[in-house]
């Protein structure tokens, strides 16, 4: 680790890791250490660490870009259009209004795969192959953890009852 942390830190802030390369580093070293086996005998190895660096650092950054959009998206979706509109009965509003509040509150307590994939799904009104493409996912695996999310919400909000005509999984 000693002789190669300078050039995978190097490596990494030259990729776009910039703040992040020292746990992109670390990471790296960590996978390297893990794949040892797969690392052919005779093999130059700085290039094979290197190469290690440059895709966790290609992950690192596009994870953060995913999540700077998602954050962006959702900003923009809290705010495209009003929530209630005017001509609604007040009962009706603050009842609305309660329910998106605690249905946030429980998005919040969900982990960041589900969120993200709840939000993509859902909120951003993706389908299955649209959420994949945007998550870098299998479609298997957005229907695993979005129904693993589901679940989890279901868990966190008994009380939630669909709207009438909604949508069973909202």
């Amino acid at each position: 680790m000693r002789a190669h942390t300078a050039i995978a830190l190097r490596a990494a802030t030259a990729l776009g890791a910039g703040a992040d390369a020292e746990d992109v580093v670390q990471q790296a070293f960590v996978k390297a250490y893990c794949s040892l086996g797969r690392f052919r005998e005779g093999a130059a190895f700085k290039p094979w660490l290197l190469s290690i660096v440059a895709n966790e650092t290609r992950n690192t950054v596009r994870t953060a870009a995913r999540q700077r959009t998602l954050a962006g998206r959702e900003a923009a979706f809290v705010e495209a259009e009003p929530l209630i509109a005017d001509s609604a009965d007040p009962a009706v509003a603050t009842l609305e209004t309660e329910r998106r509040a605690a249905l946030l509150a429980a998005m919040e307590k969900l982990g960041e795969e589900h969120r993200l994939v709840v939000t993509y799904r859902y909120l951003l009104e993706m389908d299955e192959s649209e959420t994949a493409q945007a998550l870098g996912w299998p479609r298997g695996t957005v229907k695993s953890r979005l129904n693993r999310a589901l679940r989890k919400l279901g868990r966190l909000l008994p009380d939630f009852q669909p709207r009438e005509g909604g949508d069973e999984r909202e």
